[in-house]
């Protein structure tokens, strides 16, 4: 039973039963609920503030797993822009040259991928710039892909029309090479052997013992047969058509005549030490519309891509020539 309550009363200085009304009783409960409520909102509020909710904790730990997965991915996209640029170079600088079809400028190969709008969606995260770049950085490399995949089905077309310069074209080492051991200079500005002075080296050097086997490195006709004992001393030519010419230079002697038509991998001669040369070795050029150009560019048809890059590491060596 409830305790009764009393109040004192002034003017007949006694003190008086209070009876409360239901309505009285529940204005007090409903005043004590609310400054409970207001204090049970007040800590939750402050407990929230300064320590994370388990499902924050767990929130917080995929946010940073997947700022992680972002990271990577740059990374990884950064691998594969890599190795897009090297196939764009050689797609610019090799294939195209060979087939005399023009490179595809800069412009288009490294266009933009829409306005800024096209990631509008990406915007007001607190990881919005990570999330913008990574997601560019992968639309930029799917549209280099489609371009990189259009210019090769070009390539092809080529290829399928042009089997007879294909075969033509001065695609192998002259020497069998494979490891690349006897690469003794390359093309451009080198010591000269005899004048110790810079001069343009307008082929390869390769060195091997004298007899070893020399090969034509594409189909084509014997242009010259010189047994000289000066300058290029025993040399051959070979005309391939299509512009282009080989010369190989200082041989021990030559196997093949003028007019004689050879084809690739063919034996015309061997390594020798004839004519202005320090040691056995043979000078190889590479002839294009009567320009001397770089041979290194047409080693493409017996070298791994390992291969090829230790050659052109090895080929752009500043040291002494051996002629």
């Amino acid at each position: 039973m409830a305790e009764a309550k009393y109040r004192y009363n002034h003017s007949s200085l006694s003190y008086e039963r209070v009876d409360r009304s239901v309505a009285d009783r529940l204005k007090k409960a409903f005043s004590y609920l609310v400054v409970g409520f207001i204090f049970a909102a007040g800590f939750i509020a402050l407990t929230y503030t300064f320590f994370d909710s388990p499902k924050e904790k767990m929130l917080k730990r995929e946010i940073a797993h997947l700022i992680l997965q972002y990271d990577i991915l740059n990374e990884r996209s950064d691998q594969i822009a890599l190795v897009m640029e090297d196939l764009q170079n050689r797609d610019d600088d090799i294939y195209r040259v060979i087939f005399e079809a023009e490179p595809i400028p800069d412009e288009i190969r490294k266009a933009g991928t829409g306005g800024s709008n096209r990631y509008k969606n990406l915007r007001g995260f607190d990881n919005t710039d990570r999330m913008i770049y990574t997601t560019q950085r992968l639309d930029q490399i799917a549209k280099q892909l489609y371009i990189q995949s259009k210019s090769l089905d070009d390539v092809f077309e080529m290829v399928k029309n042009k089997s007879d310069m294909l075969a033509a074209i001065p695609a192998i080492q002259p020497i069998a090479n494979k490891k690349l051991t006897r690469l003794a200079s390359g093309f451009g500005n080198r010591i000269h052997p005899i004048y110790k002075v810079s001069k343009m080296h307008t082929g390869m050097d390769f060195t091997a013992p004298k007899g070893t086997e020399i090969y034509a490195t594409g189909n084509g006709v014997v242009s010259a047969a010189d047994n000289s004992k000066r300058g290029y001393g025993h040399h051959v030519v070979i005309d391939h058509g299509f512009g282009y010419q080989t010369l190989y230079a200082h041989m021990k002697n030559l196997i093949v005549r003028e007019g004689q038509k050879v084809k690739r991998g063919e034996v015309i001669g061997y390594v020798g030490n004839t004519g202005a040369s320090v040691g056995p070795h043979l000078h190889y050029e590479v002839i294009k519309n009567s320009v001397k150009i770089n041979p290194v560019n047409f080693y493409y048809n017996d070298l791994t891509p390992e291969q090829y890059d230790q050659m052109l590491e090895i080929s752009s060596r500043v040291n002494q020539s051996f002629d």
